[in-house]
């Protein structure tokens, strides 16, 4: 089964996106599996990945996604609580 962040971590991220994205920073997020965006893209990295969080909107409820992984999907927006679960097993630096 794929783990998931709880409502804490979740809240805690979207605080730390909003921090650091305020702050005029990038979040690098180390992620694995497989998320969906907000078009209903789906993004798969098994082994995975890194990725950074450029950008958000209503809130900090929606992240805006930097991937070098596909050209044609530089960038992409996802919920917060999805992008939560997707780094689960993994973690972020707002460093």
């Amino acid at each position: 089964t794929d783990a998931k962040a709880d409502d804490k971590q979740t809240d805690k991220l979207r605080e730390d996106v909003v921090r650091t994205v305020d702050d005029g920073r990038a979040l690098v997020a180390n992620i694995a599996g497989t998320a969906t965006d907000t078009d209903g893209g789906v993004h798969s990295f098994e082994g995975g990945h890194y990725i950074s969080v450029t950008g958000y909107r209503d809130n900090g409820h929606q992240v805006k996604i930097a991937d070098s992984a596909d050209p044609n999907q530089a960038e992409y927006w996802m919920t917060t609580e999805a992008l939560a679960d997707w780094i689960a097993t993994r973690g972020y630096s707002t460093s």
